[in-house]
């Protein structure tokens, strides 16, 4: 291994470590709640909101659809507030409330059937590689008709961006492999199963890979123990290239026969089961605790609205959503009651966008905000597409849309989060989604990063401000959020603001209204 392989892989350990040796540690759990003047840290001042503005106010409750991977319904910071179907018995086998779906007390998943769960996914890629593949597969640029030309060089762009995805995940698994490796025979040498960080000193490595892995483990386990790093550092990076190789960029490999749907008739409504909690409710339930947790328990953190029930509907898997569950859980939350809906997925490609933009449009004749992740690659929306998108087919924009950009809690030139996606005309605005504290499945807490984090600050603030001044439209509180924005000369050329939301502005401003 040359010394280049080895740096990569000393800068791979030092990434698996990411935050944690980052100031944004040491700011308190509830940052992204905290007030700029009074904080020091640059949240959006809902606790200054709640204490200035809200006190004796009266309030309505506000359902919020968590279109997501699941969540954990039981989590003790979330199961006062999840959202229950009443017009629905439980277990009784038959569609009480006729809406097509039987037994959903506890909302929807369209990633599962009677035999279980859909968890791990392809790309969207994948599966439009894999679909076009068949139909060109005697087609050359030689003789390719005039007609099929778009799409076939569609499909040789397409495949490139696939060669070079899956390419990008083999080397990213080899490197990993390396690193959880070496961790692991640290500790094996060491004879612990979680040496402390004097084990780790003492500890005599061989070779220019083990030091600069045991310098790694010094440097993490003076914030946390062994088995804390390797858990939440290095197994998950581990996982995420194994799950790209294996599954996301694998053309053999589809799990959507569980589901028991014609996965290729987009306008098909009637499928999924009830466990919208799901295999893996990690990311929903991080999400849902930030839009909602119970503010008035004494227990774990506090969420950003007061009054709100969150409706859980599982359509995002291990792997890219499909447009058509995509389109269906933007229904089944409109049609149950939901007032904003928070989406934090997205993906570079899309099978059918029509499908997408009527349910879009469904959602907004129905008075319903839709709140968006802008995504996690540090690209400029203005120039590249992340699906679902606020803009139509035809070119027009949906009105009742905020795409959200992730900001960190420094007013300076770290504003904007390192992987934040951004767009001077794509992202509205930015809000926290780094080191935020939620809660977690199994009544676990942990921090994420994330324009999935900053997604639901902002469905947060958008049911906060619906639950206060119920009369408003969607539009309206789109409106009053982006004109109550902190600006910041940081944000300014990436975002159509410039500034983070913020509750006390907003809700001052909701009151002109």
């Amino acid at each position: 291994m040359n010394k280049n392989q080895i740096r990569s892989l000393v800068a791979l350990a030092l990434l698996a470590a990411g935050p944690l040796f980052t100031s944004a540690q040491s700011q308190k759990k509830n940052w992204y709640n905290l007030d700029l003047k009074a904080d020091s840290v640059f949240g959006i001042s809902t606790e200054k909101a709640y204490n200035e503005l809200l006190k004796g106010k009266k309030s309505t409750t506000v359902i919020v659809g968590i279109l997501d991977s699941g969540v954990d319904g039981v989590h003790e910071d979330l199961k006062s507030v999840m959202w229950v179907n009443k017009k629905e018995k439980a277990g009784n086998g038959k569609d009480d409330d006729k809406n097509g779906y039987i037994d959903d007390v506890n909302g929807w998943s369209f990633l599962g059937g009677k035999d279980g769960n859909v968890n791990q996914e392809t790309l969207e890629l994948t599966r439009l590689i894999r679909r076009d593949a068949a139909r060109f597969a005697n087609t050359t640029e030689e003789n390719v008709s005039a007609k099929d030309r778009p799409a076939f060089e569609a499909y040789l762009a397409m495949k490139k961006d696939f060669d070079k995805g899956l390419a990008e995940a083999k080397t990213g698994l080899q490197r990993f492999e390396t690193v959880k490796n070496a961790v692991e025979s640290i500790a094996k040498k060491i004879g612990k199963e979680n040496p402390t960080v004097e084990d780790v000193k003492n500890f005599e490595a061989e070779g220019q890979i083990e030091n600069s892995i045991k310098n790694t483990l010094i440097r993490a386990l003076a914030n946390m123990d062994y088995k804390t790093f390797y858990d939440t550092q290095i197994k998950p990076g581990y996982n995420h290239f194994y799950d790209q190789v294996n599954y996301n960029y694998n053309l053999t490999f589809n799990p959507r026969n569980i589901v028991g749907d014609n996965e290729n008739n987009d306008n098909e409504r009637i499928y999924g089961n009830v466990d919208s909690k799901g295999p893996d409710p990690s990311h929903g339930t991080h999400v849902a605790g930030i839009v909602g947790a119970d503010r008035n328990n004494d227990l774990g953190i506090k969420g950003v609205a007061d009054n709100v029930l969150l409706m859980a509907v599982r359509n995002v898997p291990n792997g890219d959503e499909r447009d058509k569950d995509v389109a269906n859980a933007i229904r089944y939350a409109v049609d149950n009651g939901a007032k904003v809906l928070n989406m934090s997925f997205g993906k570079a490609y899309s099978w059918d966008k029509k499908v997408v933009d009527d349910a879009v449009k469904y959602a907004i004749s129905k008075d319903v905000l839709l709140v968006h992740a802008a995504g996690n690659d540090n690209k400029n929306l203005d120039v590249e597409t992340n699906f679902p998108t606020n803009k139509y087919e035809d070119g027009t924009l949906a009105d009742a849309w905020l795409t959200v950009g992730a900001s960190t809690p420094f007013n300076d030139k770290r504003l904007k989060a390192s992987f934040s996606n951004y767009g001077k005309t794509t992202v509205d605005v930015f809000a926290p989604g780094f080191g935020i504290y939620s809660t977690y499945p199994d009544q676990k807490y942990q921090d994420n990063n994330g324009t999935s984090m900053a997604s639901p600050v902002v469905a947060g603030l958008a049911a906060l401000i619906r639950s206060y001044y119920p009369k408003l439209k969607a539009t309206q509180v789109k409106e009053i959020i982006m004109k109550s924005v902190e600006k910041a000369d940081a944000l300014t050329d990436i975002s159509v603001t410039g500034g983070v939301v913020n509750a006390y502005n907003a809700l001052k401003l909701a009151a002109t209204y």
